[in-house]
């Protein structure tokens, strides 16, 4: 078993996601895959960690959906790091956070299934809101269903106003809107960057 890799690399000169290219032979096998799936849908995942290796974790958790049969990872954003959404300060450690755009064949109810299964992988705890996590897994937006099932409401009730949500959403997705809400441009204009703190010396890298 190899030892988790550190989230702050101390030999490796920082590395700023936001610039680097995605290398044409891994954007043709991610292409070549998706031409497998029939008629896919596209859907808005964002990921979130504070315990833990909290890199390795999201990670972890983008390569759990790549592997998901009917799913591909089409795009995965920069890393940012937020403070915890509604306690105290200083009374948890800070987030990392991330979206990841996919393409999939499988119904709502079935990627929220394959969410919950990736979150309980890493011992996801769910007993008090606003809780530490290890991973959160949580679906944003799917191919613009708007639905009100408690279970599972599309686009997620809480998106258009989470900084944390829509700056990285932004960033792979600059032209994307949030049904119900209009244009993820403007939403991020009204919310603003505040918190949000790319962090260039980390990056998640898109499944080969």
């Amino acid at each position: 078993m190899t030892s988790p890799s550190p989230e702050y690399p101390s030999e490796q000169q920082p590395v700023d996601p936001t610039v680097q290219p995605v290398p044409a032979a891994v954007t043709a096998r991610v292409d070549a895959a998706d031409s497998t799936l029939q008629n896919p849908r596209s859907a808005v995942i964002a990921l979130g960690s504070n315990l833990g290796n909290r890199l390795e974790t999201l990670q972890g958790a983008v390569d759990a959906l790549e592997d998901t049969p009917g799913v591909r990872v089409k795009a995965v954003s920069p890393v940012y790091e937020t403070e915890p959404w509604g306690v105290e300060p200083g009374s948890q450690s800070d987030y990392f956070n991330a979206v990841v755009l996919v393409r999939t064949t499988l119904p709502p109810s079935s990627l929220l299934e394959r969410a919950h299964a990736i979150e309980e992988a890493y011992l996801r705890v769910r007993t008090e809101r606003w809780g530490p996590r290890t991973i959160d897994v949580d679906i944003v937006a799917y191919q613009g269903v708007v639905s009100g099932d408690p279970v599972l409401t599309l686009p997620h009730p809480r998106a258009h106003e989470r900084g944390f949500v829509l700056v990285p959403w932004y960033d792979v997705d600059p032209a994307a809107e949030l049904p119900g809400h209009g244009p993820v441009a403007d939403l991020l204009a009204a919310v603003g960057r505040d918190g949000v703190l790319l962090r260039p010396d980390v990056e998640l890298r898109l499944p080969e």
